[in-house]
């Protein structure tokens, strides 16, 4: 299992969404709290700064400049968070604590924050601050404000604290996510490889059932029971096809033997004669068809796995070059082979065989009738990464796009190739030798004329 296929599938992408509902739920959860702890702190030292103002402004009030500059040098002595600052129209400090006027001007509300020295035990800290500032009618300036130093503090660790609940929520959710998809991920794997194995022909492959009664054991349950059903359908169809293909071989082996009989006895006419070499030729085509029908049902159902073993398919090609190219000369058609070296594959050696001579019947029959030069077939056996491929090409009339898939099945012949001797079944048994070796026949354009590809992964034993 890769981790794209992972990333790729959609109980992760439900994961990820299920995960952004959290964490958006999450963080407006948090955000009420940070606005329900820092913000009421904020806004409550804000309203005892307003507080102070007011009383001040009334001690004013009554008494004038010399009662308040009295009740803010009090009020200093012990001022704990509370910063105080009276200043006269000259610019000079009347009462507070606070050694000078801040250097930032206050906002349209009259608030402003700013950063001044507080005396410790062990000289100066840089603190923050915020005071509310405003004029007196006489000239005087005065400030009451608040050290937001610890405020601040607990502002930034309730931020900190957000951001790593947001970040640890973000990360356990895609751990849980991760988690969450291998698990469903390996179950469906699970079923695609079943149906890998049963698409390659062993339909006695089922899909294994966890016993917890879930969904994905009541789908295996219900793709078992499809699948006993197909297999039990396919065995039926093949037991018919065995036994019409064994039923009818021997009576036409018999009919076969009669008319060489009948050919060996003396005082045959001519014309008997003749008739009965046609007759022997009839026999023969039905004998191949038949032939041919068993190696293709013996192919897709597996059977020949049990007789596979490694050879050199680039030595198979050259003997079955070699076996047509009197045929291909014949036809006029000039025949090239080219093999790399070493090109050892385990499979059914005679399958293969067959396979790649009927690749080159095929070439033959329509390759005479060149569309470009002389005839010529090309034969190609090359190894690629994990494969090996034979490809047999000639410069006929080739195949339209649109049937190239269509003449595969059996018994399937273009409007072309009516004239021509066959059955119908050779592509077919090809395609069939291809899917038990887990490879593929392709049909590619030739440029012109057709080119037949076959396939073949390299396995070992």
């Amino acid at each position: 299992m890769q981790q794209g296929n992972l990333l790729n599938t959609t109980t992760f992408r439900l994961a990820l969404i299920y995960l952004a509902l959290f964490a958006t739920s999450a963080i407006a959860l948090l955000g009420y709290v940070y606005w329900n702890t820092a913000g009421f702190l904020a806004r409550q030292s804000d309203e005892a700064v307003q507080v102070e103002i007011t009383g001040l402004a009334e001690q004013y009030a009554q008494g004038g400049l010399a009662q308040l500059v009295h009740i803010v040098i009090q009020r200093s002595r012990d001022p704990r968070q509370s910063l105080y600052l009276l200043v006269d129209p000259r610019g000079s400090v009347l009462a507070g604590n606070l050694g000078r006027r801040p250097g930032v001007e206050p906002g349209p509300d009259g608030w402003m924050d700013f950063q001044f020295n507080r005396l410790t035990m062990e000289g100066s800290e840089v603190h923050s601050a915020r005071a509310r500032a405003f004029p007196l009618p006489d000239g005087s300036f005065l400030l009451v404000g608040r050290d937001v130093q610890e405020l601040r503090s607990i502002e930034n660790l309730i931020t900190s604290s957000l951001a790593w609940a947001i970040a640890l929520t973000v990360a356990l959710g895609l751990v849980g996510g991760v988690i969450i998809s291998r698990n469903m991920l390996a179950r469906v794997d699970e079923i695609n490889q079943t149906s890998r194995n049963i698409i390659r022909g062993d339909l006695s492959q089922r899909v294994s059932v966890a016993g917890s009664g879930d969904e994905f054991d009541q789908l295996a349950e219900n793709l078992n029971e499809m699948l006993e059903q197909i297999e039990s359908l396919m065995t039926g169809m093949r037991e018919v096809t065995d036994n019409v293909a064994h039923d009818l071989r021997s009576p036409l082996n018999r009919l076969r033997t009669r008319l060489e009989m009948a050919m060996m006895r003396e005082g045959s006419t001519e014309e008997v004669r003749t008739e009965l070499e046609r007759s022997i030729a009839d026999a023969d085509h039905l004998l191949s068809t038949f032939n041919s029908l068993l190696a293709i049902a013996r192919a897709e159902t597996g059977s020949m796995r049990d007789t596979m073993t490694r050879f050199d398919l680039g030595e198979l090609v050259h003997d079955a070059v070699e076996l047509y190219e009197p045929v291909a000369e014949d036809a006029g058609i000039t025949c090239t082979v080219e093999t790399d070296e070493e090109l050892e594959i385990f499979g059914n050696r005679e399958l293969l065989a067959q396979a790649i001579a009927n690749l080159l019947d095929n070439a033959i029959k329509h390759g005479n009738k060149a569309t470009c030069g002389a005839p010529q077939i090309r034969v190609v056996a090359r190894r690629e990464p994990g494969a090996v491929t034979v490809s047999v090409s000639d410069n006929g009339p080739g195949i339209a796009i649109e049937d190239r898939e269509r003449v595969l099945g059996r018994f399937v012949r273009l409007e072309e190739s009516r004239n021509t001797p066959g059955s119908g079944l050779g592509l077919s048994l090809v395609a069939a030798a291809a899917q038990l070796h887990g490879g593929k026949l392709k049909l590619d354009d030739a440029e012109p004329g057709l080119k037949a590809v076959l396939r073949l992964p390299v396995r070992a034993t």
